[in-house]
């Protein structure tokens, strides 16, 4: 159990978190959410000892173990398996144990350090860390490269795989599915869930943490609150505390009202003088509540463009590669086009972005633009080429240099920037104001084509509900690939698949992808006990490991999982259409009656029909659901 009792965090002389207390319980796994700057950052560092408490007092177990994903890359001429190895503290001291002991050729020794390597896990080290690589999305043909090969964002990765192969009681996790495709985001979901200490998670993704989480921890106003559940429940329950404060605020200041009416009516009369001191001092004593207040501070959007094209875009048997092709596709995007790029890391999502925008030539095929096709294009690199010294204001008048300074002032301003910020140069701008300013220029463009790579990255929970939002209003085309589920569910109407070298309409929604993308690696674990069997065994090898029998069980039972409400709702609908059967069978003999179609017995007739034409309905209804089902059931099991 980790509790923080009456701390106090400054930053410089202003408290980030002021006379706090939080408890986190030992196996429970929490979101840590609130506004950038809010003090989460400081948390963490207090957590690692890389900050020290004001005032309070921070106490935990002395023997946990600690975690965290690392800012800065180790030795860059390490491979990225041993980077990754590299993060189990324990294991690297007991192999340096067994090299010492062999080196003095101690055979007692070695007993006792073999033994301890057995028990760190030494004879399934490589096989965890090459899954955890596998997991984030890096090919077996890179586990060898070097850690310096990597950009920025694979790097991040490369840390984050080290965090997770290191044992720990406490896991602390700041934005992790940063650089994550969708693929990489649901592979860690599944592995933070069966994760069996406590974990403290910052993200601003909220599907993420609404299959993650247990508690949310909301950092606001300097205070700490603990809400049980995952970020959906906190939503509800914030909302009723906040219109439940209101009420509250209201309330009090009526009567705060009332007292300071009497102080100015009586304060100078001789007779109620003190009755009116009396009252200012229970003025000042009083706890006042704030106002209840809206959480985004942003309202962005897209303005309305002039023109548009019934056919935006259309690729003709386009090949896309750099010097050979990786993807072949064949598509047509229409002025109401709204679709999001699906696919394993690598299959070619960025290319067909590029392509689409036209950075990137087809090797073959023809890519046909609209008349009046106006392209708003959004990618992490856009982010590297702003002018670092420029401010808000210039970059915007660049691009559209009639508009006055007001005109753009206001339209910065719904982006987040107020009064004088908008003169603030670019050097001075988080990750998330970049990624704001980057979508403001494309806004003032008036595209009536989006297309956006990621663009929620380094956005917080307010930055990306206000960018879904804009998004939803947006009457243009859109295309968009990210691995944030929320936004992807609010803002597109279909899929396309990119995978082993196509692009093509997927048929589900995202939970089917992940049911796909499941079933896909369990697959592959079977394919691998099957070579394994192939290959002639020395000795008496087992066939497979026990971390990969584990794997493989988990798998399954993850996939089953999976199918089990699917199955549920099959048997439930194939008892329906039973029951309706038996209905109507019912109905068809009391219709055969004779006696039943004559005058006297019309009203009885016409209830009898009327009850076979529902019950035949129903029938109907619960077949077409069954069939869809076992569609959706054949095609999981594939």
């Amino acid at each position: 159990m980790i509790k923080f009792d009456q701390i106090t965090l400054q930053r410089g002389s202003q408290p980030l978190i002021e006379a706090a207390d939080l408890t986190l319980h030992s196996g429970q796994r929490y979101g840590l959410v609130g506004r950038n700057g809010a003090g989460k950052t400081s948390l963490f560092k207090l957590l690692l000892g890389q900050l020290q408490l004001d005032s309070g007092q921070l106490t935990w177990p002395p023997t946990m173990r600690m975690a965290h994903m690392a800012q800065e890359l180790g030795g860059v001429e390490r491979t990225t398996l041993d980077h990754v190895l590299d993060g189990d503290l324990a294991l690297r001291q007991t192999e340096a144990a067994i090299a010492k002991a062999e080196a003095a050729h101690d055979e007692k020794a070695l007993a006792h350090v073999y033994a301890d390597y057995d028990h760190a896990g030494g004879y399934t080290a490589v096989n965890r860390a090459q899954q955890l690589l596998q997991g984030l999305g890096f090919p077996e043909q890179d586990w060898s490269l070097p850690v310096g090969s990597f950009s920025g964002g694979w790097r991040v990765r490369l840390n984050l795989a080290q965090a997770l192969m290191c044992p720990s009681d406490l896991l602390l996790l700041d934005e992790p599915t940063n650089h994550l495709d969708l693929d990489a985001t649901m592979w860690l979901e599944s592995w933070l869930q069966k994760y069996q200490g406590t974990l403290l998670l910052v993200s601003h993704d909220r599907d993420f943490l609404d299959q993650v989480v247990e508690v949310i921890v909301h950092l606001d106003h300097k205070r700490l609150t603990s809400y049980r559940g995952n970020y959906a429940a906190f939503e509800r329950q914030k909302a009723e505390r906040m219109a439940q404060q209101q009420v509250m605020y209201a309330k009090q200041q009526t009567e705060i009202a009332h007292i300071e009416s009497f102080i100015r009516r009586f304060k100078a009369k001789a007779s109620k003088a003190k009755q009116a001191q009396g009252r200012v001092k229970a003025l000042e004593r009083m706890e006042k509540i704030a106002p209840a207040y809206a959480d985004s501070p942003f309202t962005f959007r897209f303005p309305e463009f002039e023109r548009t094209s019934s056919t935006l875009l259309d690729l003709d048997q386009v090949s896309i590669g750099y010097e050979k092709p990786i993807l072949h596709a064949n598509m047509t995007l229409l002025h109401d086009s709204r679709y999001a790029l699906l696919g394993p890391n690598g299959a070619g999502k960025s290319s067909l972005i590029k392509t689409l925008v036209g950075d990137l030539n087809p090797l073959s095929g023809s890519v046909t633009q609209g008349e009046h096709l106006k392209i708003g294009y959004f990618a992490q690199h856009q982010l590297e080429a702003l002018d670092l010294e420029a401010n808000g204001i210039l970059h915007l008048q660049r691009l559209k240099p009639k508009a006055s300074e007001q005109e753009l002032r206001n339209f910065l301003g719904s982006f987040g920037w107020q009064g004088e910020r908008v003169f603030e140069p670019v050097k001075h701008f988080s990750g998330g104001e970049k990624v704001r300013l980057a979508l403001a220029m494309i806004a003032l463009q008036k595209p009536n084509l989006l297309l956006l790579d990621e663009p929620t990255n380094h956005l917080d929970l307010e930055a990306r509900h206000a960018l879904t939002m804009a998004l939803q209003a947006y009457e243009g085309a859109l295309v968009v690939i990210s691995h944030d589920r929320h936004l992807l569910r609010q803002v597109v109407d279909q899929y396309w698949l990119v995978a082993n070298g196509k692009v093509k309409e997927f048929e589900g929604d995202l939970q089917d992808y992940q049911a796909q993308v499941q079933s896909l690696a369990l697959a592959q674990a079977k394919n691998k006990i099957e070579a394994k069997r192939a290959e002639p065994q020395a000795g008496n090898n087992e066939l497979l490991t026990t971390l990969e029998r584990k794997e493989l069980k988990r798998q399954q039972a993850e996939h089953r999982k999976q199918l089990s409400p699917l199955k549920k709702s099959i048997a439930k609908l194939e008892k329906d259409i039973d029951t309706w059967q038996a209905k109507l069978d019912l109905l068809e003999a009391e219709l055969a009656q004779p006696n039943l179609y004559q005058s006297e017995n019309k009203a009885t007739l016409k209830d009898l029909l009327s009850q076979q034409a529902h019950a035949s309905e129903q029938h109907e209804a619960c077949e077409e659901q069954w069939l869809e089902q076992q569609d959706r059931l054949e095609s999981m099991t594939q």
